[in-house]
C-alpha cells in the first residue's frame, strides 16, 4: 500500500511542481494582477460582489470548492487502519494541531497586533486581522501536506492517515474553537454562520470527494484513478486559489494601497507561528524516536495551515473587504516560502532521526 500511495503522491504533486514550488511567485503575480484590476477596472469586483447569498460570495464560493475538491478526492478514508502500527507520531500531530496550535496562533496574534503593534493599527482594525489568524491557527493544513512530505521523502501512506484524521477532526472541532476564540477576542460571530462555512467548506467537498473516489475507482481502478484522474484533476487546486487571489486582491486593492506597512505587521505573528510549531513537533517525534519520513510530514501538517477554508470562512464571516479576509490571504502569501525553509531544515536534519 505504501508503494501505491507514494506513486500516487508523486503523481499528485507532480502535477502541482509549476504551481506548488513557485507558488509565492504566482501569489506575488495575483496581488499585482488583483490590485491593477480593482484599481483600473472597479466594475469587475463591485459586479462579483453583488452575487452574494447569505453574506456568501458565489464566485469565491465556486472557487473555493474547486481548490477543496481535489484534495478531499484524493483521500482514502481504508488508510486509517495503518495508524495502528506506529501511532506515536499521529498522537503528536493530533496533539499540537488541536490542542496547542489555535491557542499559540491566537496568543501570538493578539501580542503582536493588540500590543506591540497598537501604535500602528487601529483597534478595530487590528481585531478583525485578530480574528484572520485565529481562523488560519484552527485550519491546520491538508493538500499542500502530501508536496511537503513528498519533498522530504515522507511516508505518503502515513501522511494520508494524518491528513485523514485531521480532516475529520476538523469537522468537529473547527467550529467550536473559532467561536471560542473570537469569544475571547471580544468579537461576536453566531454559530450558524461558522457551521455552514464548515458545512460549505469541509462537509460537502468531503462527501463529493468520498464518493467520487468510490464510483470511479470502482468504474474504472485504482491505476487510471491515481494515474490519470488525479494526474488531471491535481493542477485544478492552485489554478482555483490563484484566481481566487487575484478577486481578493481587487476588492483589497485600496486597503494595501493604503496600508502597505500592515501586510508586513500581519505577517510577523504568522511567521513566528509557523516556526514554533513547526519545531515543537518536530523535536517532539526526535525525542520519541519517531522516524524523520513521519515526523517531517506531521511537523509540517501543524505548521502550514489549511488557508482555502480559512480564506472562505474569513470572507463569510466578516466579508471579502474585511481584515480578516486579507490576514488570511497574508497566510497564503508568506506560507510558502517558510514551508520551502522548513523542508530545507527537515532534509539536513534527516540524519538525526531514526531510519
Amino acid at each position: 500500500m505504501s508503494t501505491d500511495m507514494e506513486a500516487t503522491t508523486q503523481e499528485s504533486s507532480g502535477g502541482m511542481d509549476l504551481f506548488g514550488r513557485f507558488l509565492s511567485v504566482w501569489v506575488a503575480l495575483a496581488i499585482i494582477a488583483g490590485v491593477a484590476l480593482g484599481q483600473l477596472a472597479p466594475s469587475v469586483p463591485e459586479t462579483l460582489s453583488r452575487f452574494e447569498y447569505a453574506q456568501v460570495s458565489i464566485p469565491i464560493a465556486i472557487l473555493i470548492w474547486a481548490m477543496i475538491f481535489p484534495m478531499m478526492a484524493q483521500i482514502d478514508f481504508s488508510a486509517v487502519v495503518g495508524v495502528r502500527k506506529e501511532p506515536r507520531g499521529l498522537a503528536i500531530t493530533t496533539i499540537v494541531n488541536w490542542l496547542i496550535k489555535p491557542f499559540t496562533m491566537f496568543a501570538i496574534a493578539w501580542f503582536f497586533l493588540m500590543v506591540v503593534f497598537k501604535a500602528f493599527i487601529a483597534p478595530d482594525l487590528a481585531s478583525e486581522y485578530l480574528a484572520g489568524a485565529i481562523l488560519l491557527g484552527a485550519a491546520p493544513c491538508t493538500a499542500m501536506v502530501f508536496v511537503w512530505s513528498y519533498l522530504t521523502r515522507g511516508d505518503a501512506a502515513y501522511t494520508l492517515v494524518q491528513v485523514s484524521l485531521n480532516d475529520l477532526i476538523m469537522l468537529f472541532a473547527f467550529a467550536p474553537i473559532v467561536v471560542f476564540l473570537l469569544g475571547i477576542s471580544d468579537i461576536q460571530v453566531p454559530w450558524d454562520t461558522v457551521l455552514l462555512s464548515v458545512l460549505l467548506y469541509i462537509v460537502i467537498p468531503l462527501t463529493a470527494g468520498y464518493l467520487t473516489r468510490r464510483i470511479l475507482i470502482a468504474s474504472h481502478g485504482q491505476q487510471w484513478y491515481d494515474q490519470v484522474f488525479m494526474k488531471r484533476l491535481s493542477p485544478v487546486t492552485p489554478a482555483a486559489l490563484i484566481i481566487t487571489l487575484v478577486l481578493l486582491f481587487a476588492f483589497q486593492g485600496e486597503v494595501i494601497l493604503n496600508n502597505p506597512l500592515h501586510i508586513l505587521l500581519i505577517a510577523v505573528p504568522l511567521v513566528v507561528q509557523t516556526f514554533l510549531i513547526f519545531f515543537l513537533a518536530y523535536g517532539w517525534a526526535r525525542l520519541w524516536k519517531v522516524r524523520h519520513c513521519i515526523a517531517a510530514p506531521g511537523a509540517m501538517i501543524g505548521a502550514s495551515n489549511f488557508f482555502e477554508l480559512a480564506v472562505a470562512a474569513a470572507i463569510a464571516l466578516f466579508g471579502l473587504q474585511s481584515g480578516a479576509a486579507l490576514a488570511t490571504v497574508v497566510g497564503v502569501l508568506v506560507e510558502v516560502p517558510l514551508m520551502l525553509v522548513l523542508v530545507r531544515i527537515a532534509n539536513t536534519t534527516r540524519d538525526r532521526f531514526p531510519v
